[in-house]
């Protein structure tokens, strides 16, 4: 059963075949030492842009642009996505992807700084996504900031989710692990959101605002 999981998970991760373009972006990513979303992860984030129509989407850690590039696809074609990075060089970088990829400049605001300085000066109820990734210790915050941020029906979308696995063994108790797990059953307890955990990728945790 365990190795018959693997395969299928192994198998949804290949089903949509990446472009150079993504692919060039990964390997920006891994030069810099930032990992973009899994291709798994990428696909599902094209695809919920896609079914909310997201006009505005905001994003927490920019990296080098891999997931930036899967919520752009998936955009309405005059939608702006609004990306957050303490690091001007793997925005940078981003913005080289962005450009490759042919999106105009305007569909992107690139923002530089600490996201849980930036956050709190977005627009309530503004934004038709939020997607969280980053790091692991403000995922809590994060997630309050998005909940925030998000329009009735918009979806929340918090990367690594699942954590190499470690979310699932109770036997791990970390400070990391414990947080994401908590994150998780927060959102499934939150009576403002339906939430499921998609076991893409290394975890996507999705949310849709009531």
């Amino acid at each position: 059963m365990i190795a018959d999981k693997a395969q299928s998970w192994a198998y949804a991760e290949e089903f949509v075949i990446e472009d150079e373009v993504l692919l060039q972006a990964r390997e920006r990513g891994a030069q810099l030492g930032c990992h973009g979303v899994q291709p798994g992860t990428g696909a599902a984030l094209t695809v919920l842009a896609a079914a909310v129509g997201a006009r505005a989407v905001v994003e927490v850690a920019t990296g080098a642009g891999v997931a930036s590039l899967c919520l752009l696809r998936g955009m309405h074609p005059d939608g702006v996505l609004t990306t957050i990075d303490v690091e001007v060089e793997h925005q940078r970088a981003a913005k080289e992807a962005f450009a490759q990829a042919g999106f105009r400049p305007t569909r992107t605001r690139t923002i530089s700084g600490r996201p849980l300085d930036v956050l709190p000066r977005l627009t309530d109820g503004a934004y038709d996504m939020v997607v969280v990734s980053g790091e692991k210790s403000a995922f809590p915050e994060y997630v309050d900031q998005g909940l925030r941020l998000l329009r009735s029906g918009g979806v929340l979308a918090v990367d690594e989710a699942l954590l190499h696995g470690q979310v699932a063994d109770p036997a791990r108790r970390d400070e990391t692990t414990t947080t994401i797990r908590e994150v998780g059953r927060r959102l499934r307890s939150d009576d403002r959101v339906l939430s499921v955990l998609l076991p893409v990728g290394d975890g996507l945790l999705v949310s849709v605002r009531r």
